[in-house]
């Protein structure tokens, strides 16, 4: 109650949702009915993505923004994987590069061409393999260019370089139950995750060690979030023992007492947060609800500030949150949303009313742009770098992209890196000498193993080209 009592100034106080018009929304989509917690639909400047139910396989549907109305039956797909794709995410540095994440154990990264699919896209620029069981959370590196992050059902979460296929951190041995989420932090650093054991870790995936833990986050047993605030803090959603739905912000350096904590309602829908690390809003999209709620964050107590509800009829199958660099910044719009429907997917106009027709400065601080802050390399050899800004004064234009490459090592000259701690310290030293005595014996085998099957062709062959010249003679 003290949440909704205290009557704080605000800008955004008055944001003002609005769904827009029916020939703005983006019909006939069978959304995916899989029963998975992630939000089916990923979008940015160029494209909406969502996850479909195909038969016989895993699909999404990649739709240039502009392409409203009724989307035919016959619409291409990106259809690659064997089963069901249980999440996406756009790469933030390339606006035509997505990755999926599939019941079928892979991953797999796409290159979607400029103007949208023509045909339907069967091959991934890189399948990514490492994971046992399906793959349920991907999650591009915030400020480093081609590295992802997956997570599966096997409790693991490894970090690929995507530009050379290879996988290069694997954090198998962290979490004893299955993951919920994971988030990264605003330069890329850390990352913490919310577990089916109630535990919330902050992890440095690359000291591969668990910084700070949380016991019992919330004590309910349903599926929790956590995500990384812009000032390092960390935001959670879940539920109470009585079943009722929680938020609550930490301070990793002190998880012992929530910094604050909430109740909400009893609804059972998992909420999903989405975070504008710029104004320090959070949206609470509820799994099933027909409501976005949103909250400020603060630094004066209670830190958590209620704004305000946007309310619909229908209620939501999952939800895409646009980066700040695709709205329209003389409209002020401050946020924009891509709810899924049960057959569509219907765009959420957020607006901060004002009287002017200037840029509005406070209400578009520089903004994470689309180029990486370093390479993939330099991260793994444990740089980091803040997102590079963009102003949106004169609005978002992008830019040409280009193509992902992936250059895949030579298997033979190194064994994959991506196992255990010790296999990553001396990962280097193992390319230095390529050719060691070992893979030449490797070699050797193989060449060996090549020429005895090569022997029994031609042996099988002489025999065959025998038994032919024998049932001849029979039939004459």
């Amino acid at each position: 109650d003290t949440m909704r009592r205290v009557v704080r100034q605000s800008k955004f106080r008055h944001v003002f949702g609005q769904a827009v018009k029916n020939d703005q929304c983006y019909d006939d989509i069978r959304v995916s009915r899989v029963t998975w917690d992630s939000s089916f639909c990923a979008v940015n400047p160029r494209f909406v993505a969502i996850i479909v139910d195909a038969s016989g396989g895993g699909a999404f549907l990649v739709l240039p923004l502009h392409k409203t109305g009724r989307i035919d039956k016959s619409y291409p797909t990106v259809c690659g994987h064997t089963g069901p794709v249980l999440d996406i995410d756009w790469c933030p540095h390339n606006d035509q590069v997505i990755a999926s994440g599939s019941e079928d154990c892979t991953v797999m990264v796409w290159q979607i061409p400029e103007n949208g699919l023509t045909l339907s896209l069967t091959e991934p620029v890189v399948v990514l393999e490492g994971h046992s069981k399906r793959v349920g959370i991907v999650a591009w590196h915030p400020t480093a260019r081609n590295v992802l992050l997956s997570a599966g059902c096997d409790n693991a979460i490894i970090i690929w370089n995507v530009g050379t296929g290879e996988a290069l951190i694997n954090l198998d041995d962290m979490h004893v139950d299955m993951i919920y989420n994971v988030s990264w932090n605003r330069n890329g650093s850390l990352i913490c995750t919310a577990s089916k054991d109630k535990k919330v870790r902050v992890i440095d995936p690359r000291k591969q060690e668990i910084v700070a833990e949380k016991e019992k986050t919330h004590e309910g047993a349903r599926p929790m979030r956590a995500i990384f605030l812009a000032d390092g803090n960390i935001f959670t959603t879940g539920f109470s023992r009585m079943s009722e739905r929680q938020l609550a912000l930490w301070n990793p350096k002190n998880m012992e007492e929530p910094i604050a904590l909430h109740e909400m309602d009893t609804s059972n829908g998992v909420l999903l947060p989405f975070y504008d690390p710029d104004t320090n809003i959070i949206y609470l999209c509820g799994k099933g609800d027909s409501s976005i709620r949103y909250f400020e964050i603060t630094d004066e107590s209670p830190y958590v500030h209620y704004l305000n509800t946007f309310s619909s009829k229908e209620p939501q199958r999952g939800m895409g949150f646009m980066p700040k660099r695709g709205l329209d910044v003389n409209k002020c719009e401050i946020a924009r949303f891509f709810k899924l429907h049960e057959r569509k997917c219907e765009p959420i106009i957020m607006t901060v009313p004002r009287k002017s027709d200037l840029f509005q400065d406070d209400l578009y601080p520089d903004t994470a742009g689309p180029e990486a802050a370093l390479e993939a390399e330099e991260w793994f050899e444990g740089k980091n770098a803040d997102p590079l800004l963009i102003s949106l004064k004169h609005g978002y234009i992008p830019g040409k992209n280009r193509d992902l490459k992936v250059v895949k090592k030579n298997i033979l000259d190194n064994k994959p890196a991506g196992n255990k701690k010790s296999d990553l310290i001396s990962a280097p030293k193992k390319a230095a000498d390529a050719s060691n005595p070992q893979n030449d014996a490797k070699l050797d085998e193989i060449l060996k193993e090549l020429k005895s099957i090569k022997d029994t062709i031609s042996n099988q062959d002489e025999r065959i080209s025998k038994l032919e010249q024998q049932m001849a003679k029979i039939g004459d």
